[in-house]
């Protein structure tokens, strides 16, 4: 079985500290040593730590250095770095904290403080690769959905952009309209349980047919389940509203108005134009202005009146947005 201890490299040029903090941490984690700041440059590589313990006052390079080029690295800049120094001035501790290490521990140690910063530090770096995880297998479900599908991924990709581009035009913080970006690619996860004869049909769809295709967004809420994701269950509701209209007459729910939320009715709108401005099997991609006739004509009816606005406004960036992810 392979080894399931957390790794921390420990770096510090006085072999006394090093016993110290071995001492302290052996019966927890796998321990990884360095006595200066190149070897532990070469360590990291070849290690991978989940956490380093790093001493400042260290000849040739300073453990500043050493932080610093760390958190240049995209393959390490996520590895969290706790001083370990006698240097315990506050200024000291600032800069510390400044060139991007997440604690600071004073010499001498104190095994009890150790013990707590290491654990604390290493559980969110847990939760960060859950958060990470998971947004992946959101993408992977997306990507998913577009086999099933006329569709190009590149219509998810544009459209994703512009439901954050409306979010942040209807007030929705930079976290907020993020959180709406990564979810509006599974807005069609549904259609994974619609038959290809359906969802593959090169022509109009038949009444029957188109019955069966409304119930993708059931579906797609089915698949998504219950979970204590926030995002997960943002794509949920995504996926679950996206059909919805303005005026009670969409589908599955018939909900009216603000009774529809809101990011079902952010991405109902940019999925729409995305589908008239791009070329499908049975139609033609529309220009621009075109398409927004259309959705000013259906202002109050398929479309939140206020977010059609909002949209056109925004409509420099949607240009932009539409030329930059082209099919």
């Amino acid at each position: 079985m392979p080894n399931s201890k957390q790794k921390i490299l420990i770096v510090d040029d006085e072999p006394i500290n090093l016993k110290v903090l071995n001492n302290i941490l052996k019966d927890i984690y796998k321990l990884i040593f360095a006595k200066s700041g190149a070897e532990a440059l070469r360590l990291i590589e070849k290690e991978k730590p989940d956490l380093i313990l790093l001493d400042v006052m260290m000849p040739e390079m300073t453990g500043y250095e050493v932080c610093e080029r760390l958190k240049k690295n995209p393959l390490y800049k996520t590895i969290p770095i706790i001083f370990v120094t006698a240097l315990n001035d506050a200024v000291d501790e600032a800069k510390g904290l400044n060139v991007g290490a997440v604690d600071y521990i004073s010499k001498p140690v104190t095994p009890a403080v150790v013990k707590a910063r290491v654990k604390t530090h290493l559980s969110l770096v847990d939760i960060d690769e859950l958060k990470r995880t998971r947004l992946q297998v959101i993408q992977r479900l997306g990507r998913a959905a577009e086999y099933k599908d006329n569709e190009t991924g590149m219509h998810v990709m544009r459209m994703s952009h512009y439901s954050k581009v409306i979010a942040l035009a209807y007030g929705h913080s930079a976290k907020e309209a993020d959180a709406l970006f990564l979810a509006a690619p599974m807005h069609d996860i549904g259609k994974i349980g619609i038959p290809d004869s359906i969802m593959l049909k090169p022509g109009k769809l038949t009444d029957e047919e188109f019955t069966i295709m409304k119930k993708h967004p059931e579906i797609g809420a089915e698949i998504l389940g219950e979970s204590d994701s926030d995002l997960i269950e943002l794509a949920k509701t995504v996926a679950m509203t996206h059909h919805e209209k303005w005026d009670g007459t969409g589908y599955p729910s018939q909900l009216k108005g603000t009774d529809i939320p809101i990011e079902g009715r952010i991405v109902a709108l940019a999925d729409v134009f995305d589908a008239l401005t791009s070329v499908r099997p049975y139609k033609e991609a529309w220009p621009v202005q075109k398409a927004l006739e259309l959705i000013r004509s259906q202002k109050n009816k398929h479309f939140d009146p206020e977010l059609v606005d909002l949209f056109e406004s925004q409509l420099d960036k949607i240009i932009e947005i539409k030329n930059r992810w082209k099919d």
